[in-house]
């Protein structure tokens, strides 16, 4: 199973509507699917530009080594050179700071992944988190 393009719009809305209960700067959002294709996108207005290429990498990096952006954060705290050889290995594709967040199904099945950029990186997080709990999903963010 996968996210469809219905159920990234919820995750989207979720998201969004996060950003506006906690006050958050303007927020770009990403939603891929379990083979790291593009599903949505949604920048709001003002948010700067580029945050689509940091939330997509929040997004990719996050889903092609398993674990949330956060846990690739404390990863690359302790092995900097694995973190940049694992970029290289993407393509670049890695942003290693909060943001990212696998997405689960009810069986714990990864069937995507939610890259938000835009404010700061635990509120990117807890938008994120926010939005897949919207879509009746499970967040792994670490």
């Amino acid at each position: 199973m996968s996210i469809s393009l219905e159920t990234a719009k919820t995750i989207t809305g979720g998201v969004r509507a996060a950003g506006r209960e906690y006050g958050l700067k303007p927020l770009t959002v990403v939603v891929l699917d379990a083979g790291g294709h593009v599903i949505s996108v949604e920048r709001e207005d003002g948010s700067a530009n580029n945050r689509f290429e940091i939330a997509f990498g929040k997004a990719y990096g996050a889903l092609a080594l398993g674990m949330g952006s956060r846990s690739l954060m404390a990863r690359a705290e302790q092995q900097p050179y694995f973190i940049s050889s694992a970029a290289a290995a993407i393509g670049g594709r890695l942003i290693p700071v909060p943001g990212g967040v696998l997405v689960k199904d009810g069986t714990g099945e990864v069937v995507g992944c939610v890259g938000v950029s835009g404010d700061t990186s635990d509120n990117d997080e807890l938008a994120a988190v926010s939005g897949i709990r919207a879509a009746s999903l499970v967040p792994q963010p670490d």
